[in-house]
């Protein structure tokens, strides 16, 4: 694990608010992603800077035990032109804890490595966490994601 710094940057996508206490959360995360692909999503996002997609978790209600919102989207230079139906926000500048999920990210590879994350003991900030979907993950079922975890 290696910490990286980011500056803010914005992302447009869809949202659906979850948590981690049931058994929905994988059902509703996945739901979102279909949805994003299945609607072609990413192609109706404005002022879009590139094509990777970002998974997001961000507006956490009480840390790892509360109510949290799961984004699918890119990112994109501004926030002034979020279609209808998609939300738009801001990834926080600060430091980020790197880990990599890697395998069939339509299956095991993602839920398995948030499962060691929310068991570690890391000093989180709980404002916002996300996962790079980059050319790596073109294949999904043989893809390489970085989750980046807010830190102190």
């Amino acid at each position: 694990m290696t910490t990286k710094k980011f500056d803010s940057f914005h992302v447009v996508g869809l949202s659906v608010r979850t948590r981690n206490e049931d058994q929905h959360v994988t059902l509703d995360i996945q739901k979102l992603w279909e949805t994003f692909m299945a609607q072609g999503a990413m192609n109706k996002i404005p002022n879009k800077l590139e094509d990777t997609l970002f998974g997001i978790y961000t507006d956490y209600e009480n840390g790892a035990s509360g109510y949290y919102n799961a984004i699918v989207g890119c990112k994109v230079s501004d926030l002034n032109a979020i279609p209808r139906g998609m939300v738009g926000t801001t990834i926080k500048n600060g430091n980020y804890l790197k880990f990599t999920a890697k395998g069939d990210v339509t299956k095991t590879a993602i839920p398995e490595a948030w499962a060691k994350i929310w068991k570690s003991n890391l000093d989180r900030t709980y404002t916002t966490d996300f996962e790079v979907y980059d050319e790596r993950a073109i294949d999904p079922t043989k893809a390489e994601v970085d989750i980046f975890v807010g830190v102190l």
